[in-house]
């Protein structure tokens, strides 16, 4: 199942209505997991290839940030964060800098 398809279900959205702004948050949560050092390949993986956590990364994200009225954002803000916080530390997950890589 593509990513776009599984964010959505996690949303408990159907039809394409919202899909650029699905993708968009996708795109988002991508870009700062890179950000924070995470392994750039692993991040943009193919679908079927994406890590699991990676993946439940992006799902909470989506679902911390899609739509203005959502009563349990912080609470899947704070599990991305947490998520995100774990990622940036594991070795598994982290880049090594081009300096410290010599």
């Amino acid at each position: 199942m593509a990513l776009l398809d599984e964010v959505k279900l996690s949303l408990r959205l159907s039809g394409t209505d919202f899909d650029e702004e699905v993708q968009g948050l996708i795109d988002a949560a991508r870009k700062d997991l890179i950000r924070i050092g995470v392994i750039q390949e692993k991040v943009e993986a193919e679908d079927g290839q994406l890590d699991p956590l990676i993946k439940r990364a992006i799902i909470t994200y989506c679902k911390a940030e899609f739509g203005y009225d959502n009563p349990e954002a912080d609470r899947f803000k704070a599990s991305y964060d947490m998520i995100r916080q774990e990622l940036s530390s594991s070795s598994e997950y982290k880049a090594v800098p081009v300096d410290e890589a010599l």
